[in-house]
């Protein structure tokens, strides 16, 4: 269907329908958005930068920003609060940034160098005095085959044929950012299927290409929830499945589901915790899957994990953010809390996180200033400390300032 074919009301009608795109998270309902998600911050009000990992990954990190950039028009314009820099004086920005921190200077050098040299905002948070909610995400591994066989009956589904997405910007400003997804039926842009009809009711029959086959539909549903993964069809070669769109249903987090009916108390709510619940209790699964209509469709990538920039994610580096209210690609520090873990894979206790991140990829819900999640990369640990991250914290943006100040 072509642009020129749909009329207005049906477009103000079905804006409840948008669904922005990116990998999908489970954690919380959209805040709200200010008119603006940063704010300059003065001298006093800077954090004393340093980085928890000594710098490592961080360089690979700016290299990818890097490549995404280059690729803008130069004329590009970036946003930070009320002002306004363009991808070349981004570029800049973050390969000064990378050319000092290569030697790997101490703190106080570093807190110098930052203070002479770059302009910081912080984001307004969900409250307006800049706190923010983080939750992690990882790369998941799956086993699978080519082919339906051997216990391998749950499908990864490529993006439908009839699927149609309509950029909705095209007809008025209003509705920058904005998509409509579904299908067209009768001449009338429709919702697409949901889950239950989906998964349920075999709605994708001959409308799919299936990419691989699983053994196991939980580890299905929660590499819908991360957005992308790998997953070995034989003992050498993975493929890298790698989100492509979705139904353009909301997304309903299952998680606040079985809190809300006391299946898990808030105190032990995490990935893992909902991973056993649905293990144990098979007869649920059912419904609890259908409670989230979203359902992601995915491609095949040469390599992967890819942010919804396009480059591969950095373990620890890699932050996912609302992309209509922060600069994508900018530098970013944040500051909040990671698991430190004993032998056995417990988590011992919650340390202070600082480090520098990149603004990588975006998240079904993670929306508003308010929110935040850290990719982790991959093994036990990214899935621990991504699974139990629900903690407070800030996000800074750093730019390099504008010459003569």
């Amino acid at each position: 269907m072509t642009p020129d074919r749909i009329n207005k009301p049906l477009l103000f009608a079905a804006l409840c329908l948008v669904f922005v795109s990116g990998c999908a998270r489970w954690i919380t309902k959209p805040p709200s958005e200010p008119a603006a998600a940063l704010v300059k911050v003065s001298s006093p009000e800077r954090p004393f930068f340093s980085d928890d990992m000594n710098y490592d990954g961080l360089a690979n990190g700016i290299e990818k920003s890097l490549q995404y950039l280059r690729k803008r028009p130069a004329e590009t314009t970036y946003v930070f609060g009320e002002d306004r820099y363009s991808a070349a004086h981004m570029i800049a920005s973050l390969e000064r940034f990378r050319d000092f921190i290569d030697q790997r200077p101490p703190p106080l050098e570093l807190n110098r160098f930052l203070a002479a040299n770059y302009q910081v905002y912080r984001s307004v948070g969900s409250n307006g005095k800049g706190r923010v909610l983080f939750t992690g995400y990882y790369e998941p591994y799956l086993e699978g085959r080519l082919t339906q066989s051997d216990g391998f009956n749950y499908p990864v589904y490529s993006r439908p044929t009839d699927l149609t997405t309509i950029d909705l910007s095209l007809f008025s400003s209003d509705f920058k950012g904005k998509r409509l997804i579904g299908r067209v039926r009768n001449r009338q842009m429709v919702p697409y299927d949901d889950r239950h009809q989906i998964d349920y009711e075999g709605s994708l029959v001959g409308k799919a290409k299936v990419l691989a086959w699983v053994k196991d539909p939980i580890d299905l549903f929660f590499l819908q929830i991360q957005g992308s993964g790998k997953i070995f069809v034989n003992e050498a070669d993975p493929i890298n499945v790698h989100y492509h769109t979705t139904n353009g249903r909301p997304y309903r987090s299952i998680g606040k589901l079985l809190l809300e009916e006391g299946k898990i108390p808030k105190d032990r709510m995490s990935m893992q915790s909902i991973r056993a619940y649905l293990v144990q209790h098979p007869e649920e699964v059912k419904r609890i899957f259908s409670y989230n209509p979203s359902y992601v469709f995915f491609k095949i990538e040469e390599d992967g994990p890819l942010g919804y920039l396009g480059v591969r994610l950095t373990p620890g580096r890699s932050l996912a953010l609302d992309r209509r209210i922060f600069p994508l690609a900018a530098l970013a520090f944040v500051e909040t809390q990671k698991p430190l873990i004993n032998g056995d894979g417990r988590i011992r206790q919650w340390s202070e996180l600082y480090r520098f991140v990149l603004n990588q990829d975006t998240g079904g819900a993670i929306r508003g200033p308010g929110r935040a999640d850290l990719f982790w990369g991959d093994g036990p640990y990214a899935v621990i400390a991504a699974g139990h991250m629900q903690h407070e914290g800030s996000v800074y943006f750093l730019v390099l300032k504008p010459a003569g100040l």
